[in-house]
């Protein structure tokens, strides 16, 4: 039960937040500042907390794409008007 606690509040961070913590977890550790069990435990966390991450910039990366594609009805109108325009022509 506290280990899904911790996932719901890893979930609610922002990507900012998230960075925070873990560039956090990851100095104690390199800093050896926290005894091995606590290491495993933060180790854990900063793993869910590089999964929650690359969640968010997924979910940017769709959105980007999905403003970065053109219209495609948009570019279909200009087409069919030109060819429309080819066939008045007198050659």
């Amino acid at each position: 039960m506290v280990d899904k606690r911790k996932k719901d509040n890893i979930s609610k961070l922002s990507f900012e937040d998230a960075i925070k913590e873990l560039t956090s977890i990851v100095g104690k550790i390199e800093q050896g500042e926290i005894p091995l069990q606590d290491s495993l435990t933060q180790y854990e966390r900063g793993m869910s907390l590089i999964q929650h991450c690359q969640t968010i910039l997924k979910k940017a990366e769709k959105r980007i794409e999905k403003i970065s594609q053109p219209d495609t009805k948009s570019q279909e109108e200009p087409e069919a008007k030109k060819q429309e325009d080819a066939k008045d022509l007198p050659f």
